[in-house]
């Protein structure tokens, strides 16, 4: 327990520090202890800064929690936030708005971005309300995980063809979208997102003796008193405020949820959610503060799934060289 609780302040006053160091970089080193900062200098670091970062560390808790819950779920190591299709839900309606000639009519109304934000939001629910009326008629995970994939796969399909039949203008915003992003987040945007995402990681976290049932099957669930099929439906609505949450404002961030919670049980040493779960929080947070760093370092910065995908693909292709 004490080393337990060493991990976990040690991780914590890591992401502190490289919280403090994100906000500072970029394309001018900021001192957050300076006393003479000039009035452009506080905006950059209190209007963008600042909420880039705390983006980040909502994202990658929220992913990585999602990600640890759906693989707890299918009893999959290769299952994801964005396996049941959410996705590829916000996709689709983020290519409506931007490639299928909504853009001109709902962008003058309400702007682009908040515009963008609301197509996604919309796809997203869609689908999740799909999922979740799917999960309750049938019984088998393994056939929710396929109607799950096959979802995704119809949305895809339907961006792809208005993608093949688009300006390049506007593909180019949707394009953009996907390439996932932490800045698009400002504080109005902030006030939403951090309410979504407190709100799956709290509902999360009341699932935890749940999904330690199902984690030894569900038979043994049943036989504590677990109502599985209730269960089930608690964690894609989980899922889903915390993926579709992140989706939303950020676009798709790429192999953090199937990462991380590998990490996560490698640094405790136990698959026990009420461990793992702050653990894949915590360790979600770190990452993506770091992939945030990495992003700006340079003079063109680079798209946060690209990172993500430099330190995730690495892990998955170690979890498939290691079964046996």
């Amino acid at each position: 327990m004490k080393k337990q609780y060493l991990i976990f302040s040690s991780l914590s006053l890591l992401l502190l520090v490289l919280a403090c160091i994100d906000v500072a970089s970029g394309s001018q080193w900021i001192s957050l202890w300076s006393e003479h900062l000039s009035p452009i200098q506080q905006q950059i670091l209190f209007e963008l800064r600042l909420p880039k970062t705390l983006t980040a560390i909502l994202a990658g808790a929220a992913l990585s929690v999602s990600g640890l819950m759906m693989q707890t779920l299918f009893r999959n190591p290769l299952a994801g936030p964005y396996i049941l299709g959410i996705s590829s839900g916000a996709s689709l309606g983020v290519a409506l708005v931007t490639i299928g000639g909504l853009t001109s009519l709902l962008g003058t109304v309400l702007g682009s971005n908040i515009a963008i934000s609301l197509a996604a939001i919309v796809g997203a629910t869609l689908v999740l309300l799909l999922v979740l009326a799917v999960a309750r008629r049938i019984e088998s995970n393994v056939s929710l995980l396929i109607v799950g994939m096959m979802i995704g796969s119809i949305a895809g399909a339907l961006v792809n063809i208005m993608q093949n039949f688009s300006n390049p203008d506007a593909l180019k915003l949707f394009i953009t979208w996907t390439f996932g992003s932490l800045s698009s987040v400002g504080w109005s945007e902030m006030q939403v997102l951090f309410p979504i995402i407190l709100t799956g990681l709290v509902f999360s976290a009341l699932l935890v003796k749940n999904l330690d049932g199902l984690r030894l099957g569900e038979n043994y669930a049943h036989g504590i008193g677990i109502s599985v099929p209730r269960t089930r439906l608690a964690i894609v609505l989980a899922t889903g405020l915390l993926a579709g949450g992140v989706t939303v404002f950020c676009g798709p961030i790429a192999f953090v949820g199937v990462a991380v919670p590998h990490i996560a049980r490698g640094i405790l040493g136990t698959s026990s959610h009420r461990l793992t779960m702050p653990m894949a929080a915590l360790v979600g947070a770190i990452l993506l503060v770091i992939c945030d760093l990495l992003c700006s370092l340079g003079t063109y910065p680079l798209p946060v799934s690209t990172i993500s995908a430099l330190f995730g693909a690495p892990v998955i292709i170690w979890i498939i060289l290691r079964k046996p």
